[in-house]
This record gives C-alpha cells, sequence and structure tokens, in this order.
C-alpha cells in the first residue's frame, strides 16, 4: 500500500543517506577490493537501470507545495467570486431584463466602444453594464434559466480550492450541470405556453427556443415528451441507482421486497505489504497483511552532538516503525457482508455508520524521541552489561509510542541466564520504571530490553480506527486494542479468541480497554449483528451505553434497563444466555452446520427458512466489568453459568470479555482461565498477580496508564492501549441513540428461578391456545424441547419457551437439565388424553 508523501520526512532521509556516505568512506579506503567490486557491479545491473525511469518522480520540497497550495486558492478565490458575480448578474437580469434588453440589443447590434459608452440609453442590472451584456449573452442568447449551473459549476470548483470543502465531487457536479444545460432549456420550452414566446426565450434562450421548435417539428410535442422523460429516468437510474419501488404495490411488492439483494458496501482488497512486522505473528492473527514500515540506519553521529566514540566502539541502529496516516474520513467505514438474498440490515436501512470526527486527536502520529535519549540509554546498557563482562556484537533500538526495544547480540559464548539476571541492574543504571528483558525475543537471535519512553505518546483510538488496517480487514469482530512496541496498529478478533479476559490494578486502564473495544465494534458492525450484554456492578463504568439500547443491546424480557448492575439479574441473564446458547446449539444441529458462520451463511442463500423454525443469529458479546465483586456477593452461582459459556458458546456466535481488579486464585480460577487463552495483563503489584493472570511474569514491571501485555497462548506482547475518552463516547452514543432503532431492545429467553416462582403454579385459564397441540407434540416425539415447538408450530422463541413452562407446571414434561431435552412423563397419547380431560382443557 502506497504511503502519503511527506516532504520533511524525504528530506531528513537524504541528510541521513549523505551521513552514512560519508562515514563509510574509510571503510572504502581500507579496502580497496571493495572498490573493484563496487565499479563492477554498474556493468552487471545495467538492464535493472532501464526499470529505474518510473521511480525518477521528482520529489516536491515543501516550499514547492505550499506554492502550488497558494496558487490553488488564489484560482479557488477567483472562481468564487467570479460565480457570486455570474450569480448577482442572472438573478438582476430575471427582473431587470425589459429594460436592460434596449442597452444590451444596442450594444450588439452596433458593436463598439461608442455604443458601450451610451449614456442615453438605461441599464439597471445589479451588475452594471458588464453584468447586463454577460447576462443577455448567456440567459437571452444561450440557455436561459439553466445558465444559473455555470455560476453553480464555479462554486463548487472555487470553494474545493479554497476551503477544501465540497457539496458534491466537483467532477459529479460538473456531468450533472452540463447535463442540465442542455436539457432544461428544451424541457421549459415544451412546457411553457407557445403565446408568451418574449418570456419563454427568457427561460429558454435561444438554444432552448429553437431546439424546441426543430424538436417539435421532427418529434411531435407527444414525441419529444417521451425522449425528455426517457434522458431524465435514465440519469436518476445511472446516478442515483432510482429503484422505482412506487410502482409495485400489495402482493407483488411483498414479494418484491423478499427476493430482492441487498446492495452492501463490500471494501475494495487493498494492496498487501510485502515488509513483515517483527511482533511474532499468532493464529488469532494470521490473516492480516503487516503495514509498511520505514527503517532509519542513523549509524553515524547526530549533527547536534559532539562526535565521540561510543562504548566498545558498538554502533546503535534506529529503527523506527512509522504508522500509516491516517485521512480524514467523511463517511462510515466500510462494513463486510455477504452478496445474498438476504440482509439483516435492511431492518434499519437508514442506519448510519459513526464517522471518525466524533473522536478526538490526542498527539501526532510521528513519535518524539530525541536521538540524545537513545545514545544515552544504548551507552548505560553496554556500560552495565561490561561491568560483568559481558560483551554484545550490535545492538539495534526499535522505538514505540511508551517504550523503545533494544534488541542486542551478545557475542559467541555469553549465556543468555547471565544477561536475564542482570534485569535490576540496568533498571537501576537508566534510572526508569518498566524495565523488561526478553531473553530471547521469539523468532529472532536476539536479546530485547524494553526501556520505557522519557515522554510517551498517546494513542488515540481515532488514528487506529481510521488505518487502512482495520478498514480493509476481513476478521468477523474486528477490533484495536493499540500500537505494539514497533509502533504497528495491532487488531484482533474477538470470534477466533474466543473470549478475554482483562485484568490489572486499580486506575491502569482497564475500563479504556473495555471502551476501546466496544467501541471498535460499533464502529465496524451495523446493530443487526451483533448485540451487548453489558453487565457493570459499579453501575458507573457502562452507563453511556445505555443510550444504545434499542440499537445494540441486549436484556431479559421484564428487566428495565439495559445495563444490569443487581446481582440477582445477573445470575438470571447469565442462565438466560445459557438457555440462547441450547436453543442456538439445536438449531445448528437442525441445519447440520458446526459453527454460526456457516449457519448465516445458509440463511443467507435461503436454504434454512423462518417456517421451518430458523432465524438470523446476531453475535452476542457479554461484557463484565468488575467480575470479582459478582464472584464474592453470588459465588457458585454466577460462575457454574458462566464456565458453561465459556466452554461451549463459542461456535454459537456468544462471546465474552471480562475485566476484574482483583486478579487472584480465587476470583481468577484454573477452569476459568482454562476458557480464556486470551487474557490482557495491565500494571500488577506483585509477581504473583502477573502469574495469577498470564501463567509468567512482566505485568509487574508494566508503567502504567495503557501500558499492556497480551498473552494468546504461547507469545506475549507489549501494547501501548488506544485511549478514548468520556466524552467521545458520548458523542458516539448521542450519534447512534438518535438514529432509528429496534421497537425494544433484543430480547433475551426468558428465565424463571425458584424464587421467582416463573409458572410453576399452573393456572388453565392463564394457559397458550397451543397448549393442547404442544402437550400432544411433545408427547408424540418424546422430546420436550422449545426448539420442537418453534419449528413445528411455527413459534417465535419467547412464546414457544412459554409454553414449555407451562407444560412443565401442568406435570406433563420435567424440569430443565441444561443441554439435554426435557423428560417426557407421558408415553402414549391415550394417557395424555385423559390427562387432558381431567383438567378440562377440552
Amino acid at each position: 500500500m502506497a504511503k502519503q508523501y511527506n516532504p520533511l520526512k524525504a528530506n531528513t532521509f537524504r541528510e541521513e543517506a549523505d551521513s552514512n556516505q560519508e562515514l563509510s568512506q574509510p571503510d572504502q579506503e581500507e579496502n580497496p577490493k571493495s572498490k573493484k567490486i563496487r565499479k563492477e557491479k554498474p556493468k552487471k545491473e545495467k538492464p535493472a537501470k532501464k526499470e529505474k525511469p518510473p521511480k525518477k518522480k521528482k520529489e516536491l520540497t515543501k516550499e514547492q507545495i505550499e506554492k502550488r497550495e497558494r496558487r490553488l486558492r488564489v484560482w479557488g478565490l477567483a472562481f468564487v467570486l467570479l460565480g457570486i458575480y455570474l450569480l448577482l448578474s442572472f438573478t438582476s437580469y430575471l427582473q431587470t431584463w425589459k429594460t436592460d434588453y434596449s442597452y444590451t440589443d444596442t450594444v450588439f447590434k452596433h458593436f463598439s466602444i461608442e455604443a458601450f459608452r451610451a449614456g442615453d440609453v438605461k441599464c439597471e442590472n445589479w451588475m452594471g453594464r458588464i453584468g447586463a451584456l454577460v447576462s443577455y449573452m448567456f440567459i437571452s442568447n444561450w440557455f436561459g434559466v439553466a445558465s444559473f449551473l455555470f455560476a453553480f459549476i464555479l462554486l463548487i470548483w472555487g470553494t474545493r480550492w479554497l476551503i477544501r470543502f465540497t457539496i458534491l465531487q466537483p467532477w459529479k457536479a460538473m456531468e450533472y450541470c452540463f447535463f442540465g444545460i442542455i436539457w432544461l432549456p428544451v424541457f421549459l420550452g415544451l412546457v411553457l405556453p407557445p403565446d408568451r414566446v418574449a418570456t419563454g426565450v427568457i427561460f429558454t434562450g435561444v438554444y432552448g427556443f429553437q431546439m424546441n421548435l426543430w424538436l417539435t417539428d421532427f418529434l411531435g410535442t407527444s414525441g419529444l415528451g417521451i425522449i425528455l422523460a426517457f434522458t431524465f429516468l435514465s440519469l436518476m437510474i445511472l446516478s442515483f441507482n432510482f429503484p422505482f419501488r412506487w410502482m409495485k404495490t400489495g402482493k407483488h411488492k411483498d414479494e418484491y421486497l423478499e427476493n430482492m439483494t441487498a446492495d452492501v458496501a463490500v471494501p475494495e482488497p487493498g494492496a498487501v505489504q510485502d515488509e513483515q512486522a517483527d511482533v511474532p505473528n499468532t493464529n488469532l492473527f494470521k490473516d492480516e497483511p503487516a503495514e509498511e514500515i520505514q527503517q532509519i540506519d542513523l549509524g553515524g553521529p547526530s549533527e547536534d552532538l559532539p562526535a565521540e566514540p561510543s562504548p566498545a566502539g558498538i554502533e546503535l541502529q534506529i529503527e523506527r516503525h512509522e504508522d500509516e496516516a491516517h485521512g480524514e474520513i467523511k463517511g462510515p467505514i466500510p462494513r463486510q457482508g455477504l452478496d445474498t438474498l438476504y440482509d439483516p440490515t435492511l431492518d434499519l436501512p437508514s442506519y448510519k455508520f459513526p464517522t471518525l470526527d466524533l473522536l478526538s486527536d490526542y498527539g501526532g502520529e510521528s513519535i518524539a524521541v530525541r536521538k540524545e535519549e537513545l545514545e544515552a540509554n544504548k551507552d548505560k546498557i553496554v556500560q552495565t552489561l561490561s561491568h560483568y563482562d559481558i560483551k554484545i556484537s550490535k545492538i539495534k533500538a526499535t522505538i514505540g509510542p511508551a517504550v523503545t526495544l533494544y534488541e542486542i547480540v551478545p557475542e559467541a559464548g555469553i549465556r543468555i541466564s547471565r544477561i536475564k539476571n542482570l534485569e535490576d541492574d540496568i533498571a537501576l543504571s537508566l534510572s526508569a520504571l518498566g524495565i523488561r528483558i526478553i531473553a530471547p525475543i521469539p523468532g529472532k537471535g536476539t536479546i530485547g530490553i524494553e526501556v520505557p519512553n522519557q515522554n510517551p505518546e498517546i494513542v488515540s483510538i481515532k488514528s487506529l480506527l481510521g488505518s487502512e488496517k482495520f478498514k480493509n480487514t476481513s476478521f468477523e469482530l474486528p477490533f484495536v486494542l493499540g500500537k505494539t512496541v514497533s509502533n504497528e496498529t495491532f487488531i484482533a478478533d474477538l470470534a477466533k479468541m474466543p473470549h478475554l479476559l482483562m485484568a490489572g490494578a486499580t486506575g491502569q486502564g482497564k475500563s479504556v480497554g473495555l471502551n476501546t473495544i466496544i467501541t471498535s465494534l460499533l464502529y465496524k458492525k451495523h446493530p443487526s449483528q451483533i448485540k451487548f450484554v453489558m453487565i457493570d456492578p459499579k453501575k458507573v463504568e457502562l452507563t453511556l451505553f445505555s443510550r444504545i439500547e434499542r440499537h445494540f443491546l441486549a436484556k431479559l424480557p421484564d428487566s428495565e434497563e439495559a445495563i444490569i448492575t443487581d446481582t440477582k439479574k445477573v445470575i438470571r441473564t447469565l442462565n438466560s444466555l445459557n438457555i440462547e446458547m441450547d436453543s442456538r446449539y439445536d438449531l445448528l444441529r437442525d441445519a447440520q452446520v458446526r459453527n454460526i458462520r456457516e449457519y448465516n451463511e445458509k440463511f443467507f442463500n435461503r436454504k434454512l427458512t423462518p417456517t421451518e423454525g430458523h432465524r438470523f443469529l446476531p453475535y452476542i458479546v457479554l461484557v463484565i466489568d468488575e467480575f470479582a465483586d459478582l464472584i464474592m456477593t453470588a459465588g457458585r452461582e454466577i460462575e457454574t453459568p458462566l464456565t458453561r459459556l465459556a466452554q461451549l458458546a463459542r461456535a454459537t456466535g456468544i462471546h465474552l470479555i471480562i475485566a476484574t481488579q482483583r486478579p487472584s486464585v480465587n476470583i481468577i480460577t484454573g477452569t476459568i482461565k482454562a476458557n480464556f487463552p486470551a487474557r490482557i495483563a495491565f500494571r500488577v503489584i506483585s509477581k504473583i498477580d502477573s502469574r495469577t493472570i498470564l501463567d509468567s511474569s512482566g505485568a509487574d514491571q508494566l508503567i502504567g496508564r495503557g501500558d499492556m501485555l497480551l498473552s494468546t497462548g504461547s507469545d506475549l506482547i507489549r501494547l501501548q492501549c488506544a485511549f478514548v475518552d468520556t466524552p467521545e463516547i458520548e458523542r458516539l452514543t448521542d450519534f447512534i441513540g438518535s438514529q432509528r432503532g429496534y421497537p425494544q431492545a433484543f430480547s433475551l429467553p426468558e428465565y424463571y428461578d425458584e424464587e421467582t416462582g416463573s409458572g410453576k403454579d399452573f393456572d388453565p385459564n392463564e394457559r397458550d391456545e397451543f397448549f393442547t397441540e404442544a402437550a400432544r407434540l411433545v408427547v408424540q416425539h418424546q422430546h420436550g424441547s422449545t426448539s420442537l415447538l418453534q419449528r413445528k408450530l411455527k413459534l417465535g422463541y419467547n412464546r414457544a419457551g412459554r409454553i414449555i413452562d407451562q407444560l412443565e407446571a401442568a406435570g406433563i414434561v420435567g424440569p430443565f437439565e441444561g443441554s439435554k431435552a426435557r423428560e417426557v412423563r407421558f408415553k402414549d397419547s391415550s394417557a395424555l388424553e385423559s390427562y387432558l380431560r381431567e383438567m378440562g382443557s377440552q
């Protein structure tokens, strides 16, 4: 993917290249053989030189770019003023044309300076005699009132160059305007009364008047009307894809809407870069192309520093990985979709995706780390290691937003454990917190020392959501986490994780991390594709998202608040999600598929229909902000259904994100850890807490403020979490909440525990009208499940669930047994019929 040209960076690259060439001259003199080799190379590479002309593009300096921008603004100002002049002239001419006509007619009949200066001829145009003459030519002699479109074209181009603002794309606007200039005079000539010739010429111009006479004589009035209608409707279809749905009514309209293929915007595949990131790849992120990396070798001394020899003569190589610049996006981020007959987004066809303008920028894209700081840290590292007789042959610095990674290559015979044991000594010499040694770096033959920067940069979520990597991702549930040590945008897929555990001390960034994940999913998915179940025992962290209740949230049918804060409701919600999971597994079994993606693909292609009990299944993301508080108050009642969800819910599209402040063993148990392979650790106090979360140390050496470690199994990746502030969340939720949503939040299945009583006290007068038929169906199939009633009776899930509860209360089926079907207590239909007669159901 081509990066945007930056003249400042180009000048820096030239100066650094010149300094490298000067430093390499002594080596060339000492080794004469290298000269011969270099002289022979051009002869061998002559064919390659012929391929270089495409790269010989003249690089513009900053001054040249600024001059070109100034010229464009001058042209834009001229176009805007000329457009306003024409607009006022034409408007005035429509009112004063009778008075100005005598003057303009005199000038054009006797074209001379004397006629132009004639003082006895009156002119009342607002823009004077020049305005009257220009208006006479454009309106009377040429195109009539369609001449206003010329002024509109000038204004469009002028505002584009002057203030970088356009209502329409300039070239598209020119196409529409030229069509109007040709089409509108002929149309007005057709509809205006033929007896008002003088007035008609003002509206149609000589062009429209003559063209109308000629075409009417050639095609007739009706024929000309048909031609004009054809051209206008053709423009509407080609330019705006006008569907003419209003022509279909009644039954035909319903059939048309059902069989219509939805137009879903699929992002164009971007070019994949050849260079790969230095961050180890895992199975969660293997589909993502690595971002383009710029490497800078600053081998020589800086101009600002005295050229002093470094300790042990070791040269520091600095590697800057510049992330791609994000442009201002004037519309929604393109979303993923399948080109199929069914499109769930048609439930809310007018929904608009949030734009990046709702988010704020924090800091710049480039990382401000001085070379003096890098050289000083390098010298201290080398000096500290030399005190313990550890010699290194090479050192390289990779600059990140908050941490710089120094990669060292020890000389042969040096044991890695010796360097690992010097972690505290290196931290003491550098006088910095958060020193972390990676020995060795996976996939490389180097040892890494992570050192915090003196002035860490804030990673704005706006820059990550606007990156090409996020816009063109093919993940099912993509979200951004932050930037790596090499300053690369890090994107993960929640569908492949499939659950995420976040832990860390108070105030280290857990809530911001949760908001970052939720914000990413809101920017990428349509309300019909994903639903959130939010549990917030603290009652203050997730309350802002209650504004999008009718768009993205799911809750129990009888719950008033979408954000769940009461522990009893949390227990009911988790058990309700278990019921939803079991129902989805029944649907997957009937559809003979293995996961939600295959199921929805069949549903999109009309291979599964609602008449058979099938439905579109959105992803459900369960977000718990403070897990430790729930375990302390409810214990096993919370852990049991949650563990079952973590073990089984992945295939059904239900994913869990859990955050906690207390990473202790009694909170994060072995059962929970076994089902959460993806874990995020923010800064913790002790190594024991770090091992509890990650099964390894390292989280106790983080610097806080969003500094985190992501464990994806065997790999540990250090990231700087993206920052999203409360005002940004407010603007985002206000933007989504102000749009038309569903009538109510997504309803989870009803769950009744023993305390609420449910429908245990069976009242025959309140039973469902399908109660008798459902009882016969269950006994006939000897299978008591909600999905059976859905398919056979063509009912919704909630109603089928209520009938099952009534059958349980009546003693026809047994109690709920998890993933198993309920026990049917009548073995034949005759016993059931006698029981129903006793109940007075017939």
